[in-house]
Formats: structure tokens, sequence, C-alpha cells
């Protein structure tokens, strides 16, 4: 009965979310149109500011002009629709945010650890980590292109895509490091000097106590890592000129801004529902995970 209860109560919530997510998506189309409505065709100030943005067709096109520009040919004479390309660009984006959120996980949750055993790497290392998170990515992308391509271990070679991976690493790696090892160190002590009692060694106090008090915490950092890798990878595109993804097609798609605006905001709709289906992935994750821990617990 409790579990038919439960199980109800999840649904519930779930449907609840998924009724918002419509709800803010109707409302961000709504306060697009409003503002094409009553906002000024060339923009705006603000304080002497220029703050508030055109309202011409060429700078903000209709939200319909961008849905039906989905269904139209991407070049004059192409039987590939806009959508087409754009969900093949999609595709390609994903599998590298993907791969690179899979090593950010690594990495952060190998620092996390090392970390939370020595309390001397930790006061030594986060600083540097957060440090690290200030370099600016167009200039750090094409810099990773170089040195993968002077890499030469015995018959590999380094792809380009390679190096988009790595930046989505590298911003993916910071949330979860933060965020495992602030959970690695939650237990209170009286659980930590139980353990020691029985003269558990750490590697079980770390399987049997930090890692689990350490999910509520790591699944945010999940989910703001795998948006930081989309983001990650989509400037390592556009910065290093790698075709294929979402990034080179908003690229493509800026140059004919003036002629075909709506063509543009697809590809940026693409990145913003690639973005949605990673966070997606962390929240099926964090259901399957989290499945047998108390409400109380996971709310």
């Amino acid at each position: 009965m409790g579990d038919r209860q439960g199980g109800g109560l999840r649904t519930r919530a779930r449907a609840r979310r998924v009724a918002m997510f419509v709800l803010a998506l109707l409302l961000v189309c709504a306060s697009w149109e409003l503002y094409k409505t009553v906002g000024p065709d060339a923009g705006g100030k603000i304080l002497g500011a220029r703050l508030l943005p055109k309202a011409e067709n060429r700078a903000m096109p209709h939200v319909w002009d961008m849905v039906r520009r989905f269904g139209r040919p991407e070049l004059r004479g192409s039987s590939r629709t806009v959508g087409q390309a754009v969900a093949a660009g999609a595709w390609y984006t994903f599998r590298l945010a993907f791969v690179g959120l899979l090593l950010g996980v690594i990495v952060g949750m190998g620092l996390a650890i090392l970390m939370a055993r020595f309390r001397v790497v930790e006061r030594g290392l986060l600083p540097w980590l957060i440090i690290s998170q200030t370099v600016p990515l167009i200039a750090l992308a094409p810099l990773v292109v170089s040195w993968g391509g002077r890499l030469h271990i015995g018959g590999f070679t380094w792809q380009k895509w390679m190096s988009a991976s790595v930046i989505a690493a590298f911003l993916a790696f910071f949330p979860v490091a933060v965020g495992a090892l602030r959970g690695l160190t939650s237990p209170p002590p009286a659980a930590l000097e139980l353990l020691a009692s029985y003269a558990a060694p750490w590697s079980a106090t770390l399987f049997k106590l930090r890692l689990p008090a350490a999910v509520p915490y790591l699944m945010p950092a999940l989910r703001l890592a795998a948006n930081a890798a989309v983001i990650g990878t989509i400037v390592a595109e556009i910065s290093t000129g790698l075709k294929g993804g979402i990034g080179r097609l908003i690229l493509e798609y800026m140059r004919e801004a003036t002629a075909d605006p709506a063509k543009v905001f697809t590809a940026v709709m693409g990145a913003a529902v690639l973005g949605l289906v990673m966070a997606g992935l962390v929240g099926l994750l964090d259901g399957f995970v989290s499945r047998h821990r108390p409400r109380e617990l996971t709310t």
C-alpha cells in the first residue's frame, strides 16, 4: 500500500514538473511576441544605455516563423530540411558533449576523493580548481587543438573532435568535483567514528558511507556539469571550426541572419533542446539512484 502511494506521489510530482515546463515555455513565447508588439523596432535606451533589443523582424522573427523554418529546405534546391540539419548537428554535438561529460565526471570524482582523503590536497588544490574556471574557452580551445595535434603515442592519432570533448570535460569536471567533495565530507562525525571503531579501512568508509551520502549533493552537480559540457562543446566547435555540430550550424546560419533571421534561431533552439536532453538524462539517473532513498532525502 505504501509503495503504491509513494509511486502515485512520484508520478504526480513528475506530471507537475512537466506541466510547469510547458507553462514556462508558453510564457517565454508569449513574452517574445508581446515584446515584438510593444517594443521599439530600432531598440531603445534605459538611463542612457542601449538595453532594449530591436523588435523588428530581422532581429526578432515571430515564433511561428521560426517553427515553420524547420520544415523548409536548408539551402535553395536542397532536399535536406533545416530540421534535419539541426537534428543531425545536435546528435553530433550530443555525442561529443556526452564523452566530455564522462571525462569530466571521472576527473571530478577522482579529485574529490583525493581532496576528501587528504586535507592538505584540498587546501592546496581547490583554489587552483576555482582559478581554472576563469580561463576563457575561446582562447583555450585553439591551444587544446594544437597540443593534441602534437600528441603521438604509438599509432594513436589525435582527432579534432577530441579537442571539443576535452573542452567540455574542462567545464564539466568543476561542479562535479565541488559537489562530490561536499557530499563526501557530509557524513556526521559519529558515523565516521563508528566505522573507525570497527577498524574499517578508508576504502570501506568511502563505499559504505561517504559515496551514498554524496548522492544528494552529486546529482545537482551532474545537472550543472551536463549543461556545462554542452556549452563547452558548442564553444569549442565555433572556436576550432569543427564541422558537423550544432555550433558550426549556428556560425553558418549567422551569415544569413539578415536575409533569413528565422534560420539562425532554429540552430539556437536546437542547442537549447540539446541542453534539456542532457539534463533529462541526469534526471533519469537521479531517479534510478534515488529510487530506494527516503522521500525526505530526495525532495
